[in-house]
C-alpha cells in the first residue's frame, strides 16, 4: 500500500528531529525561534500526552502503544480500498504512533521539543509524532462526520 509511505516519512522526520534535539541541546535547554511565540525546548515525557502519568505508566503506555499500532495497521488494511482521506488520516496516526513507540522502546521516554506560547498561555511541549497523530485524527474525524455521510448518501441514491 503506497499510503504507508506517509507513515514512513512521518517516522523518519520524527526520529531525525528528535535525534537532532538530543544531539544539540541538553535536557531543558531552549532556543528562541520566535520570541514569546515559538521555542525549541528539549524535554522528555515518560507518560502520555499532555504530561499525564502514573506509577508504572511507561510499561502500560508502551504496551498500549504496541497494541494500538497493531490495531492501526489492521484498520488501515481494512480500509485499503476506501477514500484517500480515510487512508491518509490513518497513515498519519500510524506514523506518529510508531515514532513515539520507538522512543518509548529505545529510551523509556519520548523526546518533546516544539514549544508554543501566546502571552501567558503556554501550550504543552510536543513533537512531530504528536502533531502527526493530531492532524491525522482531525482529518479522520472531519472525514467521518462530514464527507463519509455525503458519500454514503450518494451511493444509496
Amino acid at each position: 500500500m503506497k499510503i504507508l509511505q506517509v507513515s514512513v516519512i512521518v517516522v523518519i522526520l520524527d526520529q531525525i528531529t528528535k535525534a537532532l534535539i538530543r544531539s544539540y541541546l541538553s535536557l531543558y535547554d531552549s532556543i528562541t525561534v520566535i520570541p514569546n511565540f515559538f521555542h525549541l525546548t528539549f524535554v522528555t515525557n515518560d507518560g502520555m500526552a499532555f504530561g499525564l502519568n502514573f506509577p508504572g505508566g511507561i510499561y502500560v503506555f508502551s504496551t498500549l502503544s504496541i497494541f494500538l499500532t497493531i490495531f492501526l495497521f489492521w484498520f488501515l488494511w481494512q480500509e485499503k480500498d476506501s477514500h484517500f482521506l480515510m487512508r491518509f488520516s490513518l497513515s498519519m496516526i500510524l506514523g506518529g504512533a510508531i515514532g513515539n513507540l520507538i522512543d518509548r522502546i529505545l529510551f523509556g521516554e519520548v523526546v518533546d521539543f516544539l514549544d508554543f506560547m501566546i502571552g501567558d498561555f503556554h501550550w504543552y511541549i510536543f513533537n512531530l509524532a504528536d502533531s502527526s497523530v493530531t492532524v491525522g485524527m482531525s482529518i479522520f474525524l472531519y472525514f467521518s462526520f462530514f464527507i463519509q455521510p455525503k458519500l454514503q448518501a450518494k451511493t444509496a441514491s
